[in-house]
């Protein structure tokens, strides 16, 4: 290609980029104001019918993210997982694995970090919609939803030149100035709410919501009447490529995987071969999971860990629920495989397309696993028996309902300290693959502190992309949260950021300061206790050793940073006695039942009330006859 032809076609990149800029008003680059004058010149004679696409080192590169949802820490094949997950492993090989990245404890407040760079507080999702306190609901920082103070890393993308693609779980908010298609992506399919069905997309999976919201481009989407989730989230991420693949371009690939979030859910083919693997139980996981991350070098070879006492012991177990419980972690690892099976139909396509040479893959969990059984409630069993079945044999297909509880949580977590929602390692604590930068050390492992505010400095840095300007039409927007890992990644930098500074973490009164090697954390009750306690997490992982004494100093002076960053934050108090389990009942029941059933069931109280005062009347009236009479 020559100067001329090379030139024109950053000036069309810029142009169309323009065009963004003037409709969003995210116009934070001259250059944008003198090019949109260009537009029309560019798109149209200049460029030649026959020019080839710009090589490699011409254009930013390719960036793909993919979100696994409520996985553990050691899940994949390479952090220590016996489930195959080869694509995954292989982008690892490819890239650098980081061992002590930290999200939020569930969904909607990680990706609202993933996407926007912002602390969650400061982003409008201080808590999950269906767990936050009424109390708390409607707050600044507690909408449960993104609010207008943010800007998405595809917006800021979009203003590079970017192709911007989203698919699966999107959770951020369902309002229409929150769907994608007004946060910078060109297409999008997405599921709007916590999670759903994974068989047939119409089915609730609790009974949080009314329905189940999709939405494709800002609209109601027409679902099929049945899917697998991941099949078509790579299905439909497949489709929008190769819509784009003429333009020269690179792209901006989201995709929210549903896997695995309960139910759990996935074809027989992925979850048979797994038979028979777990039948020693959730001790001996968890131990074989610690010693293989160990040996992988993802934690110190002498890190201690936390011993599963606080769960029965498998033995104590009869044969039928041992078998019971087997197959529930079998289901679970079948889901795992079937979604590293669907990456790789993706990475498969933009090798014969010719573009995974010039892409970036990011891989993490929203948060770690799952420990929630939602038979244990009443109100949740009733609803599930008319909607699932639970039976044994069925686990996995269609119309069927599993959970791997707490126990297996733990294991999954393993070598880490509790599971999703809290603020023990094994809530926060995920794997995250960054993969693909050129200059990387293949298969490295990064041990150094990183945060999920981190994702999209480092996507900027990569992209040439520049951050969102201070304000917009008027407008205060939140700068990043988070530091680029491209020096990590790079070799450059040993830490992403200076010992000294510290990265704040709340959610629903569990909380955590983390600065340098030192965490602080505190986890309220079921969990915990609601006392701090410090740790180190890089020589200490499982938060075996309570240092608050021997180092009480640094006790001392993380408490006060967490006060000054909740503070600064606008963290606000949890109510006394709050349970997460009870507030999502209370939520559902409140916010669903209530406006769906309350005038039913306040006619028929009415009307009840209405026959006892007749009946009433008229025992009244006997009794007064038979007085006179007498």
């Amino acid at each position: 290609m020559n100067v001329c032809e090379s030139f024109v076609r950053w000036m069309a990149m810029r142009a169309r980029a323009a065009v963004h800029c003037l409709r969003t008003r995210l116009c934070f680059d001259p250059m944008h104001l003198v090019l949109g004058c260009c537009l029309s010149l560019a798109l149209t004679g200049l460029i030649a019918p026959g020019a080839q696409a710009a090589s490699p080192e011409a254009r930013p590169p390719n960036i793909v993210i993919l979100v696994a949802d409520d996985w553990g820490f050691t899940d994949v094949g390479a952090f220590g997982s016996e489930i195959p997950t080869p694509h995954l492993d292989a982008l690892a090989a490819r890239g650098m694995r980081f061992s002590n990245f930290h999200v939020s404890g569930s969904c909607s407040p990680t990706r609202s970090m993933l996407l926007t760079g912002v602390d969650n507080h400061l982003a409008g999702v201080g808590n999950l919609r269906e767990s936050m306190p009424h109390q708390h609901a409607g707050q600044p920082g507690y909408l449960g939803s993104l609010n207008r103070n943010v800007v998405t890393v595809a917006e800021l993308l979009r203003t590079r030149g970017y192709r911007t693609y989203v698919t699966g779980k999107w959770n951020v908010g369902n309002e229409p100035h929150n769907l994608p298609n007004q946060r910078g992506f060109d297409r999008s399919l997405i599921q709007g709410d916590t999670g759903s069905d994974n068989w047939n997309p119409s089915q609730r999976y609790l009974g949080l919501t009314d329905q189940v919201y999709w939405f494709e481009d800002g609209r109601a989407a027409r679902m099929p009447e049945r899917f697998y989730s991941s099949e078509f989230f790579v299905d439909k991420m497949i489709g929008y490529l190769k819509e784009g693949a003429t333009q020269p371009a690179p792209f901006f690939a989201y995709i929210g995987f549903q896997a695995n979030h309960i139910p759990l859910q996935a074809p027989r083919a992925f979850i048979d071969p797994h038979r028979g693997k777990y039948d020693a139980g959730w001790a001996a996981l968890r131990q074989a999971r610690r010693d293989r991350a160990a040996a992988l070098g993802l934690i110190p070879a002498d890190a201690p860990m936390q011993p599963m006492s606080d769960t029965p012991d498998w033995a104590s177990l009869n044969d039928t629920a041992r078998r019971y419980e087997a197959r529930r972690m079998e289901v679970y690892a079948g889901m795992a495989q079937a979604m590293d099976h669907h990456v790789g139909r993706l990475i498969a396509h933009l090798r014969d397309s010719g573009e995974l040479e010039r892409t970036v893959f990011v891989f993490l969990s929203d948060n770690g696993a799952e420990a929630s059984d939602p038979y244990d409630s009443v109100i949740s069993r009733l609803w599930l028996r008319t909607s699932y079945r639970n039976d044994l044999d069925a686990m996995g297909d269609p119309g069927a309902y599993a959970v791997i509880g707490p126990n297996w949580a733990r294991a999954v977590a393993s070598p880490l300290s509790s599971y999703k929602f809290f603020a023990g390692e094994g809530g926060v604590r995920v794997p995250l693959i960054v993969s693909g930068v050129p200059g990387t050390t293949l298969g490295s492992i990064h041990p150094g502190f990183a945060h999920v505010t981190d994702i999209v400095p480092t996507l900027l840095a990569l992209s040439g992309a520049q951050p969102a300007p201070p304000s917009i039409e008027g407008r205060r927007i939140e700068p990043p949260s988070g530091v680029s890992l491209l020096p990590v990644i790079l070799g450059q930098q040993a830490r992403a950021r200076p010992a000294d500074v510290g990265v704040g973490h709340e959610l629903s009164g569990n909380a955590a300061m983390y600065r340098g090697d030192l965490k602080l954390v505190r986890n309220l009750p079921p969990m915990g206790d609601g006392q701090w306690r410090l740790f180190d997490i890089v020589r200490d992982p499982g938060e075996t050793q309570d240092l608050s004494a021997s180092r009480a100093e640094e006790f001392q002076v993380l408490q006060r940073l967490y006060a000054q960053w909740e503070q600064a934050h606008g963290v606000l108090p949890m109510p006394a006695g709050y349970r997460y389990a009870y507030q999502v009942m209370r939520n559902a029941v409140m916010n669903v039942y209530v406006p769906r059933y309350g005038p039913w069931v306040a006619m028929a109280l009415s009307g009840l009330i209405l026959l006892v005062g007749l009946r009433l009347r008229r025992r009244r009236a006997r009794a007064v006859l038979h007085h006179r009479s007498t």
